[in-house]
């Protein structure tokens, strides 16, 4: 029993230490950029002023909205660029406890998954808003100033990096699920009618009203998905080769 308690307790202290560590590294990286919080908002920024009618600026309607925003946004920024040191302090706790084999897959569908989720934000910022926010611009009459709330422009820009970057896991969700034996390849490939439909019906619920934002997330759902199938059908005949020739 007490050696029960004191390995308990170790694993608390393990896991107190490695989020200290994580923590400090987002903190660090996050003081290191706050004297530019300005420009990174700037930056995120760039998509939407390059819309809007020469001269016009994007607004602020509460006190301290000026300054807080910048800081949220320099705060996600520090998270995404020490993701790595977090995800080895994650990866340093749960590793000891896996099996051989089990790290051998973790990993690679950690790091992975990581990849996939930033190029998803990185396919919406380069590619999605500008086609959304010039498509919506154009739409708006001529007896409107189109001068969007910087609060509310980081609301939905934060939705559609997290709905992108969900979005780009898909494969990873398709391996998990052959890997894990619910379900095979076969019925995937079965699923591909119904996975389109709701591809565009999840498409149709996180993006705004227009055909254009819905179209850019659901094709590349529908693709990835593809992408995954087809991963998932390799790492079967590997599993096979390799348990046939054991």
């Amino acid at each position: 029993m007490a050696f029960l308690e004191d390995s308990f307790l170790s694993h608390l202290i393990e896991l107190r230490n490695r989020l200290i560590r994580a923590v400090a590294a987002i903190v660090v990286v996050f003081l290191c950029l706050m004297p530019w919080a300005s420009d990174i908002y700037d930056l995120l920024a760039s998509p939407m002023l390059q819309s809007l009618p020469e001269g016009t600026k994007m607004i602020a309607t509460g006190v301290i909205t000026p300054f807080f925003v910048p800081v949220k946004i320099t705060l996600m920024a520090a998270f995404i660029i020490a993701l790595p040191v977090v995800l080895y302090q994650a990866w340093a706790f749960v590793a000891p406890g896996l099996y051989a084999h089990e790290r051998r897959f973790a990993l690679p569908m950690v790091m992975g998954g990581t990849a996939l989720f930033i190029t998803g934000m990185a396919f919406c910022y380069f590619f999605v808003f500008r086609t959304v926010f010039h498509f919506i611009a154009s739409y708006a009459p001529k007896s409107i100033t189109v001068a969007p709330d910087i609060e509310q422009y980081l609301s939905f820009v934060m939705t559609m990096f997290i709905a992108f970057g969900v979005t780009f896991e898909v494969p990873i969700v398709v391996l998990l699920l052959v890997k894990t034996g619910l379900v095979t390849v076969k019925q995937l490939r079965e699923a591909r009618r119904y996975v389109i439909v709701g591809a565009f019906v999840v498409a149709a619920v996180v993006t705004p009203p227009d055909v254009t934002s819905q179209v850019m997330l659901a094709l590349p759902m529908c693709v990835l998905y593809e992408v995954g199938v087809l991963i998932a059908a390799v790492m079967v005949r590997r599993q096979a080769a390799g348990t046939a020739s054991i």
